[in-house]
Protein backbone atom coordinates (compact mmCIF):
# COMPACT_ATOMS: atom_id res chain seq x y z
CA UNK A 1 0.00 0.00 0.00
CA UNK A 2 0.90 3.56 -0.83
CA UNK A 3 0.28 6.45 1.14
CA UNK A 4 -0.06 9.92 -0.65
CA UNK A 5 -0.43 13.44 1.13
CA UNK A 6 -0.73 16.53 -0.97
CA UNK A 7 0.16 19.73 0.37
CA UNK A 8 1.03 23.40 -0.86
CA UNK A 9 -2.08 24.49 -2.44
CA UNK A 10 -3.88 27.67 -1.98
CA UNK A 11 -4.99 31.15 -3.35
CA UNK A 12 -1.97 32.77 -6.08
CA UNK A 13 -2.59 35.88 -7.27
CA UNK A 14 -2.27 35.56 -11.87
CA UNK A 15 0.79 35.42 -12.58
CA UNK A 16 2.64 33.96 -9.22
CA UNK A 17 3.95 30.77 -8.05
CA UNK A 18 3.08 27.74 -6.11
CA UNK A 19 5.22 24.23 -5.14
CA UNK A 20 2.85 21.70 -4.47
CA UNK A 21 4.40 18.78 -2.82
CA UNK A 22 3.29 15.53 -2.27
CA UNK A 23 4.60 13.05 1.12
CA UNK A 24 4.84 9.67 -0.61
CA UNK A 25 4.94 6.29 2.86
CA UNK A 26 4.31 2.91 2.46
CA UNK A 27 6.89 1.36 -0.21
CA UNK A 28 10.05 1.69 -1.86
CA UNK A 29 9.22 3.89 -4.49
CA UNK A 30 12.26 3.27 -6.89
CA UNK A 31 9.56 1.18 -9.28
CA UNK A 32 7.13 4.10 -9.15
CA UNK A 33 6.08 6.41 -11.25
CA UNK A 34 4.61 9.04 -9.70
CA UNK A 35 2.50 11.66 -11.89
CA UNK A 36 0.02 14.72 -11.11
CA UNK A 37 -3.08 15.57 -12.53
CA UNK A 38 -5.76 18.46 -12.21
CA UNK A 39 -9.22 18.58 -12.14
CA UNK A 40 -11.28 21.79 -12.31
CA UNK A 41 -15.30 22.19 -11.40
CA UNK A 42 -17.33 20.96 -14.55
CA UNK A 43 -14.34 19.32 -16.05
CA UNK A 44 -12.34 16.27 -17.01
CA UNK A 45 -9.87 15.30 -15.12
CA UNK A 46 -6.14 16.69 -16.94
CA UNK A 47 -2.97 14.93 -17.23
CA UNK A 48 -0.27 17.71 -15.45
CA UNK A 49 3.08 16.04 -15.18
CA UNK A 50 4.53 12.45 -14.33
CA UNK A 51 8.11 11.33 -13.55
CA UNK A 52 9.74 7.65 -12.89
CA UNK A 53 11.02 7.42 -9.27
CA UNK A 54 14.08 5.44 -10.10
CA UNK A 55 14.78 7.00 -13.35
CA UNK A 56 14.17 10.56 -12.49
CA UNK A 57 12.69 10.58 -16.65
CA UNK A 58 9.59 13.19 -17.04
CA UNK A 59 6.72 13.93 -19.05
CA UNK A 60 4.79 16.62 -19.27
CA UNK A 61 1.62 18.02 -20.70
CA UNK A 62 2.42 20.02 -23.76
CA UNK A 63 0.44 22.42 -23.03
CA UNK A 64 1.79 22.96 -19.36
CA UNK A 65 5.42 22.02 -19.94
CA UNK A 66 6.79 25.38 -19.97
CA UNK A 67 5.44 26.41 -16.90
CA UNK A 68 5.41 23.53 -14.76
CA UNK A 69 8.31 21.49 -13.59
CA UNK A 70 7.86 17.81 -11.75
CA UNK A 71 10.64 16.71 -9.59
CA UNK A 72 11.19 14.49 -6.77
CA UNK A 73 13.63 14.18 -3.46
CA UNK A 74 14.78 10.94 -2.84
CA UNK A 75 15.83 11.34 1.14
CA UNK A 76 12.61 12.86 1.69
CA UNK A 77 10.47 10.56 0.11
CA UNK A 78 8.74 13.58 -1.73
CA UNK A 79 7.38 14.74 -5.02
CA UNK A 80 7.37 18.36 -6.68
CA UNK A 81 5.27 20.09 -8.97
CA UNK A 82 6.62 24.05 -9.51
CA UNK A 83 3.58 26.29 -11.04
CA UNK A 84 4.85 29.32 -12.42
CA UNK A 85 2.90 32.28 -13.86
CA UNK A 86 0.42 30.71 -12.73
CA UNK A 87 -3.24 31.41 -14.60
CA UNK A 88 -7.01 31.53 -13.63
CA UNK A 89 -6.92 28.63 -15.64
CA UNK A 90 -5.05 27.08 -13.87
CA UNK A 91 -7.07 26.97 -10.81
CA UNK A 92 -8.29 23.18 -9.95
CA UNK A 93 -7.60 20.32 -7.80
CA UNK A 94 -4.47 19.33 -7.89
CA UNK A 95 -3.39 15.28 -6.59
CA UNK A 96 -0.68 12.87 -7.04
CA UNK A 97 -1.00 9.68 -8.36
CA UNK A 98 1.55 6.25 -8.04
CA UNK A 99 1.70 3.73 -10.76
CA UNK A 100 3.81 0.74 -10.63
CA UNK A 101 6.20 0.68 -13.38
CA UNK A 102 6.04 3.09 -15.86
CA UNK A 103 5.44 6.58 -16.29
CA UNK A 104 1.98 7.59 -17.73
CA UNK A 105 -0.38 10.86 -18.91
CA UNK A 106 -3.83 8.20 -18.39
CA UNK A 107 -4.72 8.15 -15.05
CA UNK A 108 -6.35 4.73 -15.50
CA UNK A 109 -2.71 3.37 -15.05
CA UNK A 110 -2.41 5.22 -11.75
CA UNK A 111 -3.10 2.67 -8.43
CA UNK A 112 -2.74 5.34 -5.79
CA UNK A 113 -4.11 8.70 -5.14
CA UNK A 114 -4.15 11.17 -2.93
CA UNK A 115 -6.82 13.56 -1.80
CA UNK A 116 -5.57 16.32 -3.60
CA UNK A 117 -4.98 20.08 -2.75
CA UNK A 118 -6.76 22.45 -3.91
CA UNK A 119 -5.05 25.95 -6.33
CA UNK A 120 -7.23 29.23 -6.93
CA UNK A 121 -5.54 31.40 -9.53
CA UNK A 122 -7.63 34.75 -9.10
CA UNK A 123 -7.05 37.57 -11.77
Amino acid sequence: QVQLVESGGGPVQAGGSLRLSCAVSGRTLRSYAMGWFRQAPGKEREFVAAIGWGTGRTDYSDSLKDRFTISRDNAKNTVYLEMNSLKPEDTAVYRCAANYGFISGSARDYDYWGQGTQVTVSS
